[in-house]
């Protein structure tokens, strides 16, 4: 059966007129894929810094062995250290919030430029906070290790210690996130949309 419309030599076909490519789809079905893939990789990242956070921040806040036994808040970098976590920890949670709407959405929480530019900025300055405040709390355990305060009561300093050893591995889960969120950022800047991934 002819075409209602042929098209004479030389004419170039009509949006009607052209025929759909299964490629496209293929290709379209694909970056989908692998863009759910890396926003669930993002949320498993977001899931672990969370657990660390919180982990470390209720170390901290439970981390006392009596009435006559030091406190973490007698010192002012597990002070520092329990604050920080806790602001990760909150931050971690309202990510991954953003995350799974985005997975089940199929659109940001943000209007994009402004999600992707969020994520980037605070994945960066509260990893620098978790890691700044593992390294001052490393420094006061390094410090109480083999004084008065460790040999009378060794429970607070070993707490303590696990307590600093969950905010780095926090801070090595956010980290990532922050290099994926880069890369998200280098993809706005290239493309003029993240999805291009």
């Amino acid at each position: 059966m002819r075409s209602p419309h042929p098209l004479r030599n030389g004419e170039t076909p009509s949006p009607h007129h052209r025929i759909p490519d299964p490629h496209a789809h293929f290709h379209s079905t694909v970056a989908l894929r692998k863009i759910r893939r890396f926003n669930l990789l993002i949320l498993v990242l977001r899931l672990a810094t969370f657990c660390f956070s919180l982990a470390s921040f209720v170390f901290m806040l439970t981390n006392s062995s009596g009435s006559g036994s030091p406190h973490w808040y007698d010192f002012d970098a597990f002070r520092f250290s329990l604050a920080a976590n806790a602001i990760v920890a909150l931050y971690s949670l309202f990510e991954m919030g953003a995350s799974v709407w985005e997975i089940s959405m199929g659109v940001t929480l943000f209007p994009e430029i402004v999600q992707v530019w969020f994520d980037f900025g605070h994945d960066q300055v509260f990893a620098y906070l978790l890691l700044s405040t593992g390294s001052a709390g490393t420094e006061l355990a390094r410090t109480l290790n083999g004084t008065v305060t460790c040999t009378a009561t060794n429970a607070f300093c070993v707490q303590s210690a696990i307590a600093i050893a969950l905010g780095f591995a926090g801070f090595l889960f956010l980290g990532l996130s922050s290099l994926l969120s880069g890369f998200r950022v280098v993809c706005f800047i290239i493309n003029g949309s993240r999805l291009h991934l």
